[in-house]
C-alpha cells in the first residue's frame, strides 16, 4: 500500500519555524521527484517545493525562495521542508506528493499524496 505521511505542523507566530517531515512507503521512493503543495480555506491548491530523486536542484514557488528549504534523505524514504520566517500567509494545510518523473510545480502531474497536515501562523 502507497502511503505518504506528514507530520511536524502546527501553530507557530510569525517568524517563527516549523519542519515538516513526508514519510513514504509502498514505492520504489528512489524513482519519485517529491513535491510540497498547500492549500488555505477557500483557496486552491499552490505549489511550494519540489525536489528530483537524486536531491539536485531543488525547485521554489516565488513566495518562499528564501524563506523555505526542501531536502531528502532516500535511505529514509523521507522528504523534509525547512520553513523558516513563517508569515501568516503560509497558513494552510500542506501536502506531500510523489511524482515519477523530474519534478513539477503542478498538482496535476502527482501520482501520490498524502492527507496533510496543518500549519497555522499567528500574527
Amino acid at each position: 500500500e502507497v502511503q505518504l505521511v506528514e507530520s511536524g505542523g502546527g501553530l507557530v507566530q510569525a517568524g517563527g519555524s516549523l519542519r515538516l517531515s513526508c514519510a513514504a512507503s509502498g514505492f520504489t521512493f528512489d524513482d519519485y521527484a517529491i513535491g510540497w503543495f498547500r492549500q488555505a480555506p477557500g483557496k486552491e491548491r499552490e505549489f511550494v517545493a519540489f525536489i528530483k530523486w537524486s536531491g539536485g536542484s531543488p525547485v521554489y514557488a516565488a513566495s518562499v525562495k528564501g524563506r523555505f528549504t526542501i531536502s531528502r534523505d532516500n535511505a529514509k524514504n523521507s522528504v523534509y521542508l525547512q520553513m523558516n520566517n513563517l508569515k501568516p500567509k503560509d497558513t494552510a494545510i500542506y501536502y506531500c506528493a510523489a511524482e515519477v518523473g523530474y519534478g513539477s510545480s503542478w498538482a496535476g502531474d502527482y501520482d501520490y499524496w498524502g492527507q496533510g497536515t496543518q500549519v497555522t501562523v499567528s500574527s
